[in-house]
């Protein structure tokens, strides 16, 4: 084994936990200038580097009260040259006074700080490593409609009112709960999404909500950065199918699907035929390619697959936000 890829295997030597905790109630932040008030909040996020042969990725998970699990991506970030495979290592620390963290085993040490993690071993002086924070931003975001588009909601409390029943808005993006009046067969849909600052919150507590498409099929929206990538989990359809890889960014920041969806056929008897199928990008990325889905999901809207159906938003309790929400017809 090459002596740049052992320092990270052993430096994240843990084993990736689930991070699932029964459902409770903390506390959720959907302003980000809010969340910043939180120390932990500027240290959590993604870190990237190339220490010797092989470029890693370091995503930073903050747990709360100045706890944090650091877990590493072998080739790079999800999206961006992870190797795939799993579990992926990680380590767990504490923010010290000077706002640091200090991930430790054995003769290794990486010191998170001013944006970098710097990485030294003790039986080895001349051995340093740096790898420097990343703000990545999905390619399709702002993503503008094409012309013959259905604009559900552009951030105008007219286009809420159109095109959702009781929609609520928060200044000029739309809440959780939304239900578009409109329904839909076979057609390509855009949506951004924010998830909240939910530190102490665990795997379904965290950030929850979902894309249900036609009300029936859930494409999972949850805070789930830096975890395994289960089919519960962002980009997950519920019950059915786990992303190709987690592309799921830190809490707070704006991230996509973009979705193609080919509703369930039947026969004039009402037998069906062929199942719906979905492809998924998740920032950019697929993570669903011509998947076929056999049925509707736990919490679907609509129980029955024939006919077309609407755009849900699922309502988890936690203050998710959407905008720029954009549907074409086929």
């Amino acid at each position: 084994m090459k002596k740049r890829h052992f320092v990270f295997l052993v430096l994240f030597g843990a084993f990736v936990p689930p991070l699932c905790h029964a459902a409770e109630q903390f506390t959720a932040t959907a302003d980000p200038a809010e969340a910043a008030k939180d120390p932990d909040f500027a240290l959590q996020g993604e870190y990237t580097g190339t220490p010797g042969d092989e470029k890693v990725g370091v995503q930073v998970i903050a747990l709360g009260d100045g706890e944090f699990e650091a877990v590493l991506s072998k080739g790079g970030l999800p999206g961006e040259g992870w190797d795939g495979q799993k579990p992926r290592e990680s380590s767990k620390a504490t923010r010290a006074e000077d706002g640091s963290v200090t991930f430790e085993k054995d003769e290794w040490t990486g010191v998170l700080k001013d944006g970098k993690i710097t990485v030294t071993s003790a039986a080895d002086a001349s051995f340093t490593a740096t790898l420097n924070r990343v703000e990545r931003e999905s390619p399709t975001l702002g993503m503008k409609a094409p012309e013959g588009a259905t604009i559900l909601f552009d951030g105008t409390p007219e286009t809420a009112a159109k095109h959702w029943e009781k929609a609520v808005l928060e200044g000029d993006l739309l809440t959780q709960g939304a239900l578009s009046s409109a329904t839909f067969s076979d057609f390509s849909m855009h949506i951004e999404f924010r998830l909240p600052w939910m530190p102490k919150a665990r795997g379904q507590a965290r950030g929850n909500s979902g894309l249900y498409v036609t009300g029936r099929y859930e494409v999972q929206m949850l805070d789930s950065f830096g975890l395994a990538g289960v089919d519960n989990e962002c980009g997950g359809i519920y019950k059915v199918a786990e992303p190709k890889q987690n592309l799921c960014y830190p809490p707070l920041r704006w991230q996509t699907y973009d979705v193609d969806f080919t509703a369930a056929r039947f026969d004039a008897e009402g037998k069906k035929t062929a199942n719906a199928r979905i492809s998924v990008k998740h920032n950019g990325y697929f993570i669903h390619e011509n998947l076929e889905i056999p049925g509707p999901t736990g919490g679907a809207v609509k129980k029955e697959e024939s006919g077309p159906g609407p755009v849900f938003l699922q309502n988890h309790g936690n203050p998710v936000r959407y905008r720029n929400i954009w549907v074409v017809k086929k």
